[in-house]
């Protein structure tokens, strides 16, 4: 019993920092979730070479109930744009099942070298964008989409995430307000992790811990919800009331230290 004491632990504080980041910044929980989901699962001694997928599965699986939750404390401030949620849901779940078989096919050293690269370079647009930068005053649309939405999806399976790393700087970059497109990003999170969570319950993880369901575990899942749960609509009512400039900045310090972390045990595992 002592030994799940650490790790129930950290679940429980991760998974109230995650919950308060899907609201606040927009930027999925699962961008620190992946991260705690390895140091438990390895700690437990499961650190196969499905490790990854193990938990970039569960992240995503906790993704469902944070974003919901998120999407509709914000959507009771009108916030939500549900037009760009319906324009773009197709594409970002053909992404997200393409994501799913890329991760299938992939070991944990290759997912956490990409894990490390794409967590590098969403800290740098949140350490140096500027909130009049833009690329056009509407949302892509045809063509542009179509390659877009896939595109969010895909990654954000890579990453574990629920799609606001990635949704709020292309929506706030088209011209979106920022408090509009971190609710609407919540709503990405839906998007990805549904359909996704769904394939990666009919794939199997070698060495999985107990009570894993495919490549869902469900202890890391319940546990982690309970604080999501608690603090996701505490992460949106600061959204709207707060500055989030310089908290990104101080947010994209800690990815990078998260990146460099997880590049170290890639390259030393």
């Amino acid at each position: 019993m002592s030994n799940l004491v650490f790790p129930a632990l950290t679940l429980l504080a991760t998974g109230a920092f995650a919950g308060v980041l899907a609201g606040l910044l927009g930027v999925g929980g699962g961008i620190v979730l992946v991260p705690a989901f390895l140091v438990v699962f390895t700690q437990l001694g499961h650190a196969g070479p499905d490790v990854m997928q193990l938990c970039l599965a569960t992240s995503l699986a906790t993704i469902i109930v944070t974003s919901t939750r998120s999407v509709l404390a914000h959507h009771r401030r009108g916030a939500v744009d549900w037009a760009i949620l319906r324009g773009w849901a197709l594409g970002i779940g053909i992404g997200a099942l393409a994501g799913v078989l890329t991760v299938g096919s992939l070991r944990t050293h290759t997912l956490q070298i990409i894990f490390a690269v794409l967590v590098v370079v969403i800290a740098l647009y949140m350490a140096l964008s500027r909130p009049h930068w833009r690329l056009a005053e509407t949302m892509p649309e045809g063509g542009r989409r179509a390659v877009f939405a896939p595109l969010i999806g895909f990654l954000s399976v890579l990453l574990g995430i629920g799609g606001g790393s990635l949704g709020v700087p292309l929506m706030t970059l088209h011209g979106r307000p920022i408090h509009r497109a971190v609710a609407t990003a919540a709503g990405f999170g839906v998007l990805i992790a549904v359909p996704s969570v769904a394939a990666f319950l009919l794939l199997p993880v070698e060495d999985a811990p107990p009570y894993t369901i495919g490549s869902v575990n469900l202890p890391a899942f319940l546990v982690t919800i309970c604080m999501t749960l608690l603090t996701a609509p505490i992460g949106a009512t600061l959204a709207h009331r707060t500055d989030p400039a310089r908290l990104k900045r101080y947010f994209a310090i800690f990815l990078f230290l998260v990146a460099l972390n997880m590049l170290r045990k890639a390259l030393t595992g």
